[in-house]
């Protein structure tokens, strides 16, 4: 592949030194005389013949979720590398601000699903806040391929290369040679450079693997809902199906829609603000009777096929008891056959994307909609077979996908799971992480990640008190769930939920400025009170409105706290 290395010279030195526009450094020949290190990185040899670098100006971000819009120009780098003695190469891809626009910042970002990146997609987020933006292929193939197409190598056989460099390799290798391009690039010398994360889901999930190993790589990192417990949260999608077939019921869409929206209904001003937005899952927990909205009626239009779904016909009907029955064992989370607790589940409010059913038009009935994300984990990754589906779930309980759980929770615990609670290597760093988590998501339960914040202060503080141990925890690591929001954004039930859509904004306040945030800033991005401003609560604290909905405190409500915290007596192990 022709891997060369690179001796610097003095030439080099005085042009990094001398320009002073993106005209000058936006070059393959100049980011190649930024990529000379004085030694090898971690093993890695750069290929120069790999490098690639375009001006873009005026380059627009509008509408996303993770940052505000703005406008700007950057440069586009792309080059390979290889691990020194290995026959592989791994591509990596840098959006780097102007010199003039460029603030001393680094940032990583990450995937979502079994992608390891999200594209160019998180890259505005960083340029605009003047810091080199990064993503990486993980050594897969190219940008588009995703983990899960080279896991198996053959059926049976493991790719454990690919699994690592996945898991949190890549990421890291990532960090470590974008952090050092861009004190080269950017002639930094003995400059500080603040080197950041921010990613959600498989994103969340990536940054914690490199909080957990890596101390001093970032001095702050943006964790969305996470898939923590690879193995436990990748099974727990096929509990709704489970909880379906053990009650023979397949619910129309229509009623599985009706369930959540008079489920918000009810419980949106439990808070003491009605809104269309439940910011009290936990309440909704406590006082709301699911069993109240049997023989409510349901009323849907025909829809054609799409790309994610079949065609369905004119709904009409009331809401059954079973159709309740199937609620109810979804959010009272997944259980063995002897009633042991295995994994949480959804809040209520959050919509039933794992039990969605399938119509079919020759027999005129419902059926179940095996969930892909399940299907696909245990094809792959239990089995070691490379396929993503099932045929049926015939004779799978409780028990089955518990067994699963442990299976893949030993071969992948020090790869995927990224559970580690204990995080004093990087506390003792000056680390900070803003972990966040939409309340309704449908997708990673949002008690997922109470449950690592809690794991996190026992683990840090096991001599505190509940109150005690947060306070000491919350001075670096600092949890916000989101009234109302779905996986990773807006929830489209609950249009009026604000979203944080300046974290790494606030991130950067805190690590460079000291400013803590108390409480997380958010905007409503749609519905009918769009661009408005609020103020998410820090956990273990819960939002209560008074004054008629005008004014929010955040209170402690240990009752509440409770229904968030779960006792998985179906294993011998701490489930961390």
């Amino acid at each position: 592949m022709g891997y060369v290395s690179w001796v610097i010279t003095l030439a080099a030195s005085v042009a990094i030194a001398q320009a002073t526009t993106i005209t000058e450094v936006c070059t393959p020949s100049y980011v190649q005389s930024s990529l000379v290190f004085d030694s090898l990185i971690n093993g890695i040899v750069i290929d120069s013949s790999s490098v690639t670098a375009n001006i873009v100006t005026d380059a627009s971000a509008n509408g996303d979720n993770n940052f505000p819009d703005a406008v700007f120009d950057y440069c586009n780098v792309t080059f390979a590398y290889a691990h020194k003695g290995a026959n592989d190469q791994v591509h990596v891809w840098y959006w780097l601000p102007t010199p003039d626009t460029f603030q001393n910042r680094y940032l990583s970002t990450g995937g979502g699903g079994y992608a390891i990146n999200s594209g160019t997609g998180s890259f505005p987020g960083g340029v605009m806040y003047g810091a080199v933006a990064g993503a990486t292929d993980g050594g897969f193939g190219n940008f588009t391929t995703n983990f899960n197409q080279v896991w198996p190598l053959e059926n049976g056989t493991a790719n454990w290369d690919a699994l690592y460099m996945f898991g949190y390799e890549a990421i890291h290798e990532l960090s470590v040679i974008g952090k050092e391009f861009t004190k080269q690039f950017f002639s930094m010398a003995d400059t500080k450079l603040y080197s950041y994360y921010q990613g959600c889901s498989e994103g969340g999930r990536d940054g914690w693997s490199q909080i957990q190993r890596f101390e001093d790589e970032w001095d702050g990192a943006i964790t969305g809902a996470p898939a923590f417990r690879f193995s436990h949260q990748q099974i727990q999608h096929l509990w709704s199906n489970v909880v379906e077939q053990n009650l023979d019921y397949y619910p129309p869409s229509c009623e599985l829609d009706k369930i959540v929206n008079e489920t918000i209904a009810a419980c949106d001003p439990m808070d003491g603000k009605t809104d269309g937005v439940v910011a009290r899952t936990d309440l909704c927990k406590l006082h709301f009777d699911l069993g109240s909205i049997i023989g409510k009626p349901y009323s849907c239009a025909a829809a054609p096929a799409s790309r994610f779904a079949s065609a369905t016909p004119a709904q009409n009907g009331t809401v059954t008891a079973k159709g309740v029955a199937v609620a109810k064992g979804i959010t009272n989370g997944l259980k063995d056959t002897q009633g042991r607790q295995v994994y949480l589940s959804y809040q209520p409010s959050a919509a039933f994307a794992d039990a969605q059913t399938q119509y079919n038009s020759e027999t005129n009935s419902w059926e179940l909609s095996i969930s892909s994300y399940a299907a696909e984990f245990v094809s792959r990754f239990v089995d070691m077979v490379g396929s993503s589906t099932f045929a049926n779930i015939d004779g799978v309980t409780g028990d089955t996908l518990r067994d699963w759980i442990l299976e893949s929770w030993h071969k992948y615990d020090d790869s995927l799971q990224t559970a580690w609670p204990d995080l004093t290597p990087f506390h003792t760093a000056g680390g900070k992480v803003l972990h966040f988590h939409g309340e309704s998501d449908n997708s990673i339960p949002a008690a997922s990640s109470v449950r690592y914040h809690e794991s996190v202060r026992k683990i840090m503080y096991p001599n505190m008190s509940f109150e005690d141990g947060n306070t000491a925890l919350n001075e670096w690591y600092r949890l916000f769930l989101v009234p109302g929001a779905a996986h990773c954004s807006p929830s489209p039930t609950q249009p009026n939920g604000p979203f944080p859509q300046t974290n790494l904004e606030v991130l950067i306040d805190w690590v460079e400025n000291g400013v803590v945030p108390d409480t997380l800033n958010a905007t409503v991005l749609q519905g009918d009170h769009i661009g408005e401003n609020r103020q998410i609560c820090l956990w273990p604290l819960r939002p209560r409105w008074s004054g008629n909905g005008t004014k929010m405190e955040c209170e402690f409500d240990q009752a509440s706290i409770d229904t968030w915290l779960y006792d998985f007596d179906a294993f011998k192990l701490p489930v961390y």
